[in-house]
């Protein structure tokens, strides 16, 4: 450097002042449109202060951004003192530029040394605006969220592993990676002596500009005397953004780690820097809650750091925490950001205006816009949008084509899936999907989670833009008609196991793929009807399990009207119908589900499909059930049990003897009903069916009800109770809890059978109105809890709404009637009640004919 001749102290001292500045505004966690909007001047006048462009402000300019600063007593003396001139060998020694704070997303962190002060550089060119001549302390501790894991990983590589001469933080822009760094050199700094410092890498920076910025950093004039004086001593180099740069930053820190055995390279940025020996380290989103229809518990909510970072920032702009309301909207607000923390951060600070159900309805289509608010006179924000484009960008051509595939999963997939995907429509060859996943990884645009199959995803402002794109490419059409082929392979291959041993594993499978399977179906219903139809129709069994029987009616029914699925294969058609038709069946009866079952039947028996026919005949029998047919019922039942007796299909079998124990149960046989219920049991033990084993039992405790043991009835229906959550089956659920209530109140549990009455009355589905047997059951249950504490008019009352709510065909209606008339004492009531038993072929209990024998007598 040339000696200072000639020159004055006022250009000297005006040297100092963009130091000092700087220094207070970073030490305040200010960018420069912050730090010009709270002083109220101009952005530019701040910029130029820094750049040395000014070097003697207004007095009141300088006051300005004094208070700006906060500053006082000697800080505020020394920063008035430079302004006017003064050199900084003048300057007091507490006068000395403050410790740098973390900085805001987007400004380059103040780089931190062990035990001693070391500059701080940015290497690049002069728009970079080196600080060759600031020292400052190391930064305070970083409050990192959710990042306990990779905190402490990192620590231990750093601390532990000499043979990594490179660990390299990836990951997309915004998941806070130069935040973790700065945290890991904190917990490291006692085991490098020779010091900790940085670099923030500078757009167009070659090599000998990050050798330069290295050397200025740890005290010495040039990379030469930078090897003199790390030779033999531990010491660690912060690398920040390296994308900026990357040829130059891997060339200089090959010939640094070459020369320079004990030194240690932290970096971060969008790819690593490729050279031998580097440890990458993928920095991912943090992990947000999953999608739950039941809605989100606060307890679980906030053991996501994904929430907490959310809920942490939103207390920053507005004091009350999130209400009980605004739960789900936050759930459903970090699943969209991705779990992305310069998005969450982003988002929350939009809290002061509007509460959380307001930001997810305003915004939660428009993550990708997302961007800090303008201040005047800067150029426009940096988008989420644009921040994802950076890293898409960095991709080979056919690793986008590969990214824009993908995004058509709407949530997790497998590889099996990937491979699907990527291997296109047998024109294009087969592509490996690990590499591609594994360089996903390694760019933070792709999450997995756990070790099933389904632990791939792509973040949802990643999926988004790639989706843009996909659709700029004029590749949507295609991309979605593949995938939803690939959905209808999954499904087709898994609808045989939705019964036996693996219908646990089954259901999840498909569980986990919902959202894919509604884009499917909602894609192929325009573009492939017959794809659709074929979906549809071998979901229905998933459906009625999951109780989402509503929206795949309405599927089914709009495709078999479709005239362009007219000419579908038959087989599909007919399993559609019966889908249809079993649908339909948790709620009534269509006047047109019996005869599509009967035209299945005989498709399926024209096919010889005996697993058709054997389906469709249950189908049958549940319909004729409810339309009233009970004895073409039951023949329908003994016929599939003679089928399946001559195939040799215990499932069917099991099937068909669990009908004939409700037709027995109608009839009042329960010692018949019992017999054929031991033996589902068997037969479901036999094929490893736990589904129809648990349903069983659930039948078993209404029979055990009907007799009059009422404890035996409790223990077998809470047994069956526990088991029900699993499977699923609300409708049954719901019946089972009826039969669990009856037991209690018919015990004297009054107070157990009430809880009861409550879950039921919960867990009423909204499009089931008062005239559905569902709602019978509470009534039913109301009802005997009234008339077994005595209050008669209430029971009556209840009795009364019981027999309307429950089909006549029921045997819940003939136990609602006979409590009415036990209740009111009328007489007249009987005749009613034997018109019913006779259209319905059901027979009283002994003990139902020994209560209407006592009020006849005594009406006598």
């Amino acid at each position: 450097m040339t000696p200072d001749h000639g020159r004055s102290r006022s250009s000297a001292g005006g040297a100092i002042l963009p130091a000092l500045l700087r220094g207070h505004r970073l030490a305040a966690g200010l960018t420069q449109a912050e730090l010009a909007t709270r002083a109220g001047i101009g952005v530019r006048t701040v910029r130029d202060l820094e750049r040395g462009r000014s070097s003697r402000p207004q007095r009141t300019t300088v006051g300005l951004l004094a208070d700006a600063l906060g500053l006082s007593g000697p800080d505020r003396a020394a920063f008035r003192e430079a302004a006017r001139g003064r050199l900084a060998t003048d300057l007091p020694e507490e006068a000395a530029p403050p410790a740098a704070a973390l900085l805001p997303a987007g400004v380059a962190p103040a780089v931190v040394a062990a035990t001693a002060t070391v500059p701080v550089a940015r290497s690049g060119s002069e728009e970079t605006d080196p600080l060759c001549g600031l020292s400052v302390d190391l930064p305070p501790p970083v409050d990192l969220i959710g990042r306990d894991h990779d905190l402490s990983e990192l620590t231990r590589l750093l601390r532990r592993d000499r043979s990594t001469p490179v660990v390299s933080l990836v990951g997309l822009a915004g998941v806070g990676k130069s935040a973790l760094a700065l945290a890991v050199t904190r917990q490291v700094a006692d085991r490098y002596p020779g010091g900790i410092a940085g670099v923030l890498v500078g757009e167009g920076s070659d090599a000998v500009c990050v050798l330069s910025a290295a050397a200025t950093v740890f005290g010495v004039t040039g990379p030469a005397e930078l090897v003199a004086r790390l030779t033999g001593v531990p010491a660690l180099l912060l690398v920040d953004a390296v994308e900026r740069a990357p040829e130059a930053v891997a060339e200089a820190l090959d010939r640094l780690t070459r020369v320079l055995p004990e030194l240690r390279v932290l970096t971060t940025g969008r790819h690593p820097v490729g050279l031998p020996g580097e440890r990458v380290w993928p920095v991912p989103p943090l992990d947000v809650p999953p999608e739950d229809k039941t809605g989100p518990a606060p307890q679980a909510l906030a053991g996501y750091p994904a929430v907490r970072l959310f809920t942490t920032r939103l207390a920053q702009v507005r004091r009350e925490p999130p209400a009980p309301e605004e739960l789900p909207a936050l759930a459903a607000l970090v699943r969209r950001l991705g779990g992305l923390p310069l998005a969450i951060e982003l988002m929350a600070a939009r809290g002061r205006i509007l509460d959380l159900n307001e930001l997810l309805d305003r915004y939660g289509d428009r993550v990708l816009d997302l961007a800090p608010p303008p201040h005047p006179g800067e150029a426009v924000a940096v988008t989420l949008r644009e921040a994802v484009a950076t890293s898409y960008r960095l991709l080979a051509s056919d690793e986008r084509a590969a990214l824009r595939r993908l995004a058509a999963f709407r949530n997790r997939w497998s590889v099996g899936m990937a491979e699907e995907m990527l291997a296109g429509d047998g024109t294009e060859a087969a592509v490996d999907p690990v590499p591609l996943l594994d360089r996903f990884l390694e760019l933070g645009l792709l999450s997995v989670r756990g070790t099933g199959s389904f632990r791939f995803r792509l973040l949802d402002a990643v999926r988004d833009f790639a989706t843009e794109q996909l659709v700029a490419a004029g590749e949507e059409t295609r991309v979605r008609r593949r995938h939803a082929q690939i959905v209808l392979r999954l499904v087709v291959r898994t609808e045989p196991e939705l019964t036996g041993p693996r219908m646990i594993g089954a259901l999840h499978r498909l569980d986990e793929l919902t959202s894919d399977i509604v884009a499917a179906l909602t894609h192929a219903s325009g573009d492939d009807p017959h794809t659709a139809l074929r979906l549809a129709a071998g979901l229905s069994r998933w459906l009625r399990l999951r109780g989402r029987d509503g929206a795949g009616r309405q599927w089914l029914r709009r495709l078999l009207a479709d005239p362009r699925t007219a000419d579908a294969d038959p087989a599909v058609r007919a399993s559609a119908a019966l889908g249809l038709a079993r649908l339909t069946a948790v709620y009534g009866v269509d006047p047109v589900d019996v005869p599509a079952a009967r035209d299945a039947l005989a498709v399926f028996r024209r096919l010889g499909d005996v697993a058709g026919e054997l389906d469709a005949r249950g189908v049958l029998c549940t319909l004729l059930i409810w339309a009233g047919a009970h004895d073409e019922a039951r023949g329908q039942a003994e016929a599939t049990l003679a089928m399946a007796r001559r195939h040799d299909r215990p499932r069917d079998m099991a099937v068909a003897q669990r009908g004939l124990a409700w037709h027995d149960v109608r009839a009042g046989d329960l010692t018949a009903a019992r017999r054929r219920l031991a033996a589902v049991d068997r037969l479901a033990g036999q094929c490893g069916e736990q589904r129809i084993r648990v349903l069983a039992r659930a039948d078993l405790a209404e029979v055990t009800r009907l007799e009059g043991r009422y404890a035996d009835a409790v223990e077998h229906g809470r047994r069956a109770l526990a088991a029900l959550v699993e499977l699923g089956e609300p409708g049954h659920r719901r019946r089972t809890l009826g039969t669990v209530g009856l037991a209690l109140a018919q015990d004297g549990r009054f107070a157990e059978a009430g809880e009861v009455l409550t879950e039921l009355r919960a867990t009423v589905p909204a499009q089931w109105g008062a005239d559905r047997v569902e709602d019978g059951v509470s009534a039913l249950l109301e009802a005997t809890i009234a008339l077994h504490r005595g209050d008669r008019e209430m029971a009556a009352e209840w009795f009364a709404a019981a027999s309307e709510a429950v089909g006549p065909g029921q045997r819940s209606a003939v136990e609602a009637l006979v409590g009415l008339a036990a209740s009111t004492g009328d007489v007249t009531l009987l005749d009613r009640l034997d018109k019913v038993c006779q259209e319905n072929g059901i027979r009283l209990l002994p003990q139902e004919e020994a209560l209407l024998y006592a009020l006849t007598a005594a009406r006598s």
